[in-house]
């Protein structure tokens, strides 16, 4: 599974101009979810996620998490993370799982955030449906990660 997470001050997602969910200050994570992802990756980022620490403590230190914070999360599907670009100009979707599989372990990774955080502060957008979503990006903070690779670019550098 792969997450872009941005830290934001107010978020929303709309689907035929209405709001399919919205938050105050917290987290926007877009998911994309591979091929060979599986409840494992759900179970991995969302123990990660909530567990983050990307909000500024009062020295102004990122050092809190989203369940210190008590912010809430937004959460949306975006297949469109697999994109493969290396080979002409349109995108290839072929890593990214198959919908009706992936629609599963979207809802379970939005449940285990919902049990990592609590339910009332979880919101998602609606899971294939095409959305307008509005962004007030924080710092401005934004992370990747995904969870069959590691971002510890540090030991990738020093195993040379």
């Amino acid at each position: 599974m792969r997450l872009v997470i941005q830290r934001v001050k107010k978020a929303s997602v709309l689907v035929d101009n209405k709001v399919a969910g919205s938050i105050a200050k917290g987290l926007v994570i877009f998911v994309g979810i591979g091929k060979y992802d599986d409840e494992q990756d759900a179970h991995y980022l969302a123990k990660k996620c909530s567990n983050l620490r990307i909000f500024d403590d009062e020295r102004k230190k990122m050092n809190l998490s989203i369940k210190d914070t008590g912010g809430e999360v937004l959460i949306v599907s975006q297949f469109t993370l697999y994109a493969d670009t290396r080979s002409g100009n349109r995108p290839d979707f072929s890593h990214a799982k198959d919908p009706t599989q992936a629609e599963i372990l979207y809802n379970k990774f939005v449940e285990l955030m919902r049990k990592e955080i609590g339910d009332e502060k979880v919101k998602t957008g609606i899971f294939r449906a095409m959305m307008t979503v509005e962004i007030w990006n924080d710092g401005p903070v934004t992370i990747i990660i995904d969870s069959k690779t590691t971002n510890d670019v540090n030991s990738k550098t020093n195993s040379k």
